[in-house]
């Protein structure tokens, strides 16, 4: 039997568990008339920036699929041909299964986001009325919830690569050489769709967030979440289309890609000893790998479970439970995999693979320390808002910055472990690695929204405070799980750019691989064309640096924009209605949800069409080896300013809780303003930009190694 049927059957039994979760979920009580109608309003503003934001991803697709099918589709023979020697390989046919390949990563990947969102919006009210009988019943439900969404996203993920395999190599019979055409390509569909989504629905969520914090509790004093602020509704809603759909769409893409990194830089260096044709064996190993992760995280999801006390450390210990047990679980799959896959028994690709998976934990662990409330940097940061906004401000940007240090030790370790086994394959194959128990990492992730949204609709149902305590403790883990969950995509983010990289340079011919998968300037390349001492190079690698504090810049630009309207609104509200404040009267809450949604839309188009564009100018203007320059100092300052930005909010989030526990003076105090302006500076760091950076550095690399036949020496050639 073909091996990768398995990653078949494991896609599938995901898909039938998601089924079941879905059916456990909405079984449970909806709740009062109250919660229904919040609940209702969400869901109809959260539906309704989907359709649109959907609308515009559709055309990028389509004008993305058409371009690149035209220029592979016309070059294919050639540059294939000079490439990698494929002398049999047609043009006929190339360019419609590239640009097919993007449409359908493309639907793949804003599929998997409007799953889970589909899930969050009919899970958050339900939440709500579970919490009103227990906590377990409340983790046990926002839970299953976040679960719909990992599972969904690794079951299409693993799905949609076995049916390129099946659909191309096997049923149009085309050559392999092809093949690292096609997979790239849905790679490329699955990334486009990602950035837009997670910078519509980052600039979307942190604009109402920002806005309704600023303008109700520091302005007004409300409670947060209280019904008279015009805002809330809108923050509910960027919840589940920033924080569920984007951060789907933004894993979907890394779980795919860092498996075509793996079945690209394998299919291109045709490394030998493993058992077989190379192309097949490329394939079969990180699916098989997947699907092992996939096993385990099914086992972890149930495994997660919690008594009746609302503490942090109780919420906390049952969810690293699932993790741990679905890491440890991987581990020994992956294990059996390569003893039993590859010939005399050859282990040296699963201490690549384990690398990777405990990077991957380990990058969890620290962006934890960072940013909890149970530990030293983020309540000395509590402290800080004693003596004002200010000093806030500035502790919490310098333990984001102190926060690099713990994730870049480890995607350092993990790649020299990963290439002292295995070469340049087990750098990408440790990407798979520590992205295999997705399944559960992303539940973890994704169940913090809903959790945020049933704290909400407590307070908006004026439900008793003994409710609200108990999804305050579900929320408070939920920002706890969503840096978590943040740091970790952000060092997979880095390990499979990174991969992408290596394949990129090998394909476009700058490097080659021998049989030990050790790296070599390709015959012919001079060795100054490739190096640092090249002036072409250096200008590239700088162009790389600075890209992405210029993609942070529009997108907090973008944000801040979009707040000073929310502000606005909401002030406006409140000095032209009558009895609002008193709250008599009701807010106009479809106005700040359409402010969010069209300020959203429009802003996201720079930053995503920059980065798309960028990496192939540099490609043609300056060459390849320019472009290899280019990825290597985006993919190093990219990943710097993911995890500062992403750090430094999430302690300044779990600061603000920590007053808002009762520390510090409490909420309404002087400290607790002080906070919550911390909060709003740090919430588009955490969940506009520093998430968006991922998917950035990703999406360049990605259309990098799409486009590597194609790039030469450029049109401004420097020579020595």
């Amino acid at each position: 039997m073909d091996l990768m049927y398995v990653g078949v059957i494991c896609g599938v039994i995901s898909l039938i568990v998601v089924g079941f979760l879905v059916r456990n979920v909405l079984a449970q009580d909806e709740g009062s008339k109250r919660i229904r109608e919040v609940s209702a309003a969400i869901k109809e503003g959260a539906m309704a920036f989907l359709k649109r934001e959907y609308q515009i991803l559709a055309i990028v697709a389509v004008v993305l699929a058409i371009v690149f099918g035209v220029v592979l589709g016309t070059q294919a023979h050639n540059v294939l041909d000079d490439a990698i020697g494929a002398a049999n390989v047609s043009s006929i046919g190339v360019g419609w299964r590239v640009a097919v390949a993007i449409l359908f990563g493309a639907a793949c990947s804003m599929g998997a986001g409007f799953a889970g969102m589909s899930m969050a919006i009919r899970s958050n009210g339900r939440t709500a009325a579970a919490a009103q009988k227990s906590l377990n019943q409340g983790l046990r439900v926002s839970f299953r919830s976040g679960a719909v969404m990992g599972l969904t996203v690794v079951g299409i993920g693993i799905l949609g690569l076995c049916i390129l395999y099946f659909g191309y190599y096997i049923g149009c019979g085309i050559y392999p050489e092809e093949f690292i055409l096609i997979i790239p390509a849905f790679g490329t569909g699955a990334s486009a769709v990602a950035l837009f989504s997670r910078v519509g629905g980052g600039i979307f969520t942190k604009a109402a967030d920002a806005g309704a914090d600023l303008a109700g509790k520091v302005e007004k004093g409300i409670p947060e979440d209280d019904p008279r602020n015009a805002a809330v509704i809108a923050d509910f809603v960027g919840d589940n289309v920033g924080d569920v759909a984007g951060m789907g769409a933004d894993l979907f893409e890394s779980y795919v890609e860092s498996i075509i990194a793996t079945m690209t830089l394998f299919s291109v260096a045709a490394i030998v000893g493993l058992s077989g044709d190379y192309a097949l064996d490329a394939w079969t190993l990180p699916i098989l790998i997947a699907s092992g992760g996939i096993v385990a995280s099914l086992i972890g999801v149930f495994m997660v479970r919690v008594g009746e006390k609302p503490e942090m450390s109780a919420l906390l210990n049952a969810l690293r439970r699932g993790t741990w047990s679905a890491s440890i679980l991987a581990a020994i799959f992956s294990f059996l995999i390569v003893y039993f896959l590859l010939p005399d028994h050859n282990l040296a690709p699963f201490w690549a693979i384990l690398a990777g998976l405990i990077a991957g934990v380990l990058i969890g662990e620290s962006t934890n320390y960072f940013t909890s409330y149970v530990y030293r940097p983020t309540l000395a940061m509590a402290e800080s808002c004693e003596t004002g906004a200010s000093t806030n401000v500035i502790r919490g940007f310098a333990n984001g910055l102190l926060s690099v240090v713990p994730p870049f030790i480890f995607v350092v370790i993990a790649i020299v472990v990963a290439y002292y086994f295995s070469g340049m394959y087990g750098i990408a194959l440790a990407g798979v690695g520590m992205l295999s128990t997705l399944g559960i990492s992303l539940a973890t992730d994704a169940y913090g929204p809903v959790a945020d949204n049933a704290g909400g609709i407590v307070e908006m149902s004026h439900l008793p405070p003994k409710i609200r305590e108990r999804t305050d403790a579900l929320d408070s883990l939920g920002n706890t799980t969503a840096a978590t969950g943040k740091g970790f995509a952000i060092g997979a983010a880095a390990l499979t750019a990174m991969a992408l990289l290596l394949s990129y340079s090998v394909s476009a011919g700058i490097v080659a691989i021998d049989s030990g998968g050790h790296m070599s300037l390709s015959q012919g390349m001079d060795p100054l064309t490739f190096s640092l001492l090249n002036p072409v190079v250096i200008a590239g690698l700088l162009i790389g640096v600075m890209l992405p504090a210029v993609f942070c810049s529009m997108t907090l630009n973008a944000v801040g924009k979009n707040t000073e309207r929310m502000i606005e609104e909401v002030r406006r509200q409140f000095r032209e209605i009558k009895g609002l404040m008193e709250g008599t009267a009701r807010p106009e809450y479809a106005k700040c949800v359409d402010i969010s949604t069209k300020g959203a839309l429009k802003e996201m188009i720079a930053p995503s069409v920059m980065t798309i564009c960028v990496p192939i100018i540099v490609g043609f203007v300056l060459g390849k080896e320019a472009l290899a320059g280019f990825l290597i100092g985006a993919i190093g300052s990219g990943f710097l300013l993911a995890v500062a930005l992403a750090n430094a909010g999430g302690s300044w989030d779990n600061a603000k809780k920590w007053i808002e526990a009762g520390h510090h003076g409490g909420k309404g105090s002087e400290a607790h303003k002080a906070g919550v302006t911390g909060d709003a500076v740090g919430d588009p760091m955490k969940d506009t930009s520093g998430p968006s950076l991922n998917i950035m550095i990703k999406l360049m690399s990605v259309i990098a190694l799409l486009l590597a036949p194609v790039f030469g020496s450029g049109l401004i050639h420097i020579g020595f």
